[in-house]
């Protein structure tokens, strides 16, 4: 084939996915999902993965291969809704680049380049995850993994070290790199709370032992920072605690920062059971406190959102997974979710519905009787109404 008309195929139909338009296709009461990812590796632009110069690529061969996106932070960015989104090249680095959409549904396009992120002490191996927050202070911080090798295990290919890296900026394209965030423990997903509390900066923090393993690490915790620029965690406490039969038994974490209402925090976080295919991960709610977000004060049972269909396959198996949403001035709000850690989707719902499902429906009980309890009281309800 022509090497012209090999690109000019290769724009069109690069064309034709980012236009796409997107469909509700699940409606539970809760929130609507779509059919259509909202961001998948072919939407990375051709600049970054082709040499378009026939004298030094005449075969049009891919240069750089792109694996995934997913895992994105997520922030309104005047009208447009706006991802920082986890892009992983086939060389397994991942690395941070901003797409944004007209509508917050589809049509997502990446900006020119990706972010360039300055580096903090030893270089990072990888980073990943950033959780997006537009703080009362008048920045806007990314907090997100970095992934370091362990060097107290040298012989042993696989082993890393995971820490809180911090960065910030007024404009998504320069930022500024802070220290990473000092802690007794090895964390993984840090979120920062919008607003100060007792006039210090609040971590949602999820401390573990090891880089995979959360070993004595109780679930999601909470702690106080008197200055971001130099962030300690010295006391730290759990505030939706791992437990045994639920859907965040093994591990949890919080996603994006909680949303403020007239009734409390919500929460969105991701839960990890063991199943017979391995580390299920789902998305579950929870509610804090309106004058104390480190209080909990209501816990759905079960999963909010977990992978369905074609969601179920990817990269790593059966995994759902969010760490951004985006409220909309009228109470609308975007869920935006990542699947088998590929590619990324959006749910709508609205604050007013989150609530009351945060609210009304009843906690997990912790075995089998007073599941059937809950269902057999709905029963006899419903056969009451006329």
């Amino acid at each position: 084939m022509d090497w012209k008309l090999k690109l000019k195929l290769l724009r069109k139909e690069h064309e034709e996915l980012l236009s796409k338009k997107n469909h509700t296709d699940y409606v539970n009461g809760v929130y609507e999902r779509y059919e259509n990812p909202i961001l998948t590796a072919a939407h990375a632009p051709l600049e970054w993965r082709y040499d378009l110069d026939p004298k030094t690529n005449p075969y049009l061969m891919e240069r750089i291969g792109i694996h995934a996106a997913f895992n994105s932070g997520a922030i309104k960015w005047g009208d447009k809704y706006v991802l920082v989104v986890r892009v992983e090249a086939d060389d397994r680095k991942s690395f941070f680049a901003v797409a944004e959409s007209p509508n917050g549904i589809d049509n997502f396009r990446f900006w020119p380049r990706p972010i360039t992120l300055p580096e903090y002490g030893e270089p990072a191996t990888n980073v990943y995850d950033m959780r997006l927050t537009r703080h009362e202070d008048g920045w806007i911080y990314g907090l997100f993994c970095v992934e370091r090798k362990d060097h107290a295990n040298e012989g042993d290919t696989s082993a890393a070290t995971a820490a809180c890296g911090i960065a910030r900026t007024h404009d998504l394209v320069n930022w500024e790199r802070l220290p990473d965030l000092k802690s007794a423990s090895q964390q993984r997903n840090v979120c920062l709370h919008p607003e100060f509390v007792d006039g210090k900066y609040a971590l949602y923090t999820r401390p573990q032992d090891g880089f995979i393993d959360t070993g004595s690490g109780g679930g999601i915790g909470w702690a106080l920072v008197d200055d971001i620029t130099n962030a300690e965690v010295k006391e730290e406490k759990i505030i939706s605690a791992r437990k045994y039969h639920t859907v965040f038994e093994v591990k949890n974490g919080e996603g994006p920062h909680p949303i403020k209402t007239d009734k409390g925090w919500l929460h969105l976080a991701h839960g990890v059971r063991g199943c017979a295919s391995g580390l299920r991960y789902v998305l579950y709610m929870y509610m804090t406190a309106l004058d104390d977000p480190s209080k909990l004060i209501a816990q759905p049972s079960g999963f909010f959102i977990a992978p369905e269909g074609d969601e179920l396959v990817g990269d790593v198996m059966n995994v759902a997974f969010s760490s951004g949403w985006i409220e909309d001035p009228d109470g609308k709000v975007f869920i935006y979710y990542a699947s088998s850690d590929t590619r990324m989707h959006v749910a709508t719902s609205t604050v007013d519905r989150l609530v009351d499902y945060c609210l009304n429906t009843e906690p997990d009980g912790g075995r089998t009787g007073l599941t059937v309890e809950r269902i057999n009281r709905l029963i006899d309800k419903n056969l009451k109404i006329k």
